[in-house]
């Protein structure tokens, strides 16, 4: 019976195609404010009652799992990729760094909340060219469309094109430079190498490869217990400070590692946190201040996971 219900619930996400897209079209035309996360829905029972369910109905709108893995306990990952991704990184300058989605099971109160990243939104975050309406009504398709959240208000798509979370913090256009090779081969085998020996605590979780373009995105996960790596970089001690609401925010991970032509980059830790957590206070025992050794803790891992000299970020 509880597999039944579980069927059901699936098939029912899968009406909500049209009616996300639909939405999602009224939403872009209206200039709505946008939110960094979509909750699918909750679900009884732990994951793993979940999990093959979710893998299937994401292949079945069109979606590659590139990757998965779990940062910590009662939390899953899927990475997922599909060919309209491809195409608008392919689009775009520096567009890599959304061709990986990132789907999120985790474990609340004997429950399975089922989120995802919202295409929309980061669509203007990362300044792409081309539009996700159809990648938005494929995930809620796949994943149902219950509520968008991670942003009280969210943001207007003018002030995420330009995004800062304030005066002196990093913009889009403002990564970590991790390293230069002389190509774009010799970028991307030094990135397989220093993951692969889990250099700076930093391990892989995908790579994906923008077809027609010099540009590989690697999904990476860090942690303080490879090689006595600095706790300000683990992924879970920074969950444990910014994911404190009801709803998760899971997704935020994994961190990627983008590959363009001979240079490799990153997103700026006072970045990508503040975009994907807008709401987030400066002050108080949630907040940025919590993070402050952070930044550069990531940055100084990517580096040496990308083979760099190691500077302060």
């Amino acid at each position: 019976m509880k597999h039944s219900r579980i069927a059901i619930s699936w098939l029912i996400g899968a009406a909500c195609v049209w009616m996300a897209l639909s939405f999602s079209l009224v939403h872009a035309q209206d200039g709505e404010n946008l939110k960094p996360f979509v909750l699918g829905g909750v679900y009884e029972g732990p994951i793993s009652a979940h999990l093959d369910n979710t893998r299937t109905a994401l292949e079945g709108q069109g979606f590659r799992i590139v990757g998965e893995y779990q940062p910590y306990d009662g939390a899953h990952i899927l990475v997922v990729t599909s060919d309209e991704l491809l195409q608008v990184a392919a689009a775009s300058e520096r567009g890599g760094y959304i061709a990986p989605l990132r789907v999120s099971l985790t474990e609340v109160s004997g429950n399975t909340q089922i989120a995802y990243v919202n295409p929309l939104y980061l669509r203007h975050a990362y300044r792409l060219n081309g539009e996700l309406f159809q990648v938005s009504a494929r995930l809620a398709g796949a994943l149902g469309q219950r509520e968008f959240f991670g942003s009280e208000a969210g943001l207007p798509p003018d002030q995420l094109q330009r995004y800062n979370y304030t005066f002196g913090m990093e913009y889009f256009t403002d990564p970590y430079r991790l390293a230069s090779y002389r190509s774009h081969a010799d970028a991307v085998a030094a990135v397989e190498r220093g993951l692969a020996a889990n250099a700076g605590g930093v391990s892989k979780v995908y790579r994906l490869d923008i077809p027609g373009t010099q540009m590989t995105v690697f999904g990476v996960s860090m942690s303080q217990a490879r090689g006595g790596a600095s706790a300000h970089m683990d992924d879970a001690h920074q969950m444990s400070i910014v994911d404190f609401q009801g709803m998760k925010s899971t997704a935020y991970l994994p961190y990627e590692i983008l590959v363009i032509g001979g240079e490799v980059e990153a997103l700026h830790m006072r970045f990508r946190m503040a975009v994907h957590f807008p709401d987030l206070k400066m002050m108080g025992a949630n907040s940025f201040m919590r993070l402050r050794r952070s930044p550069n803790a990531i940055g100084e891992a990517l580096t040496k996971a990308a083979g760099g000299e190691v500077q302060r970020f």
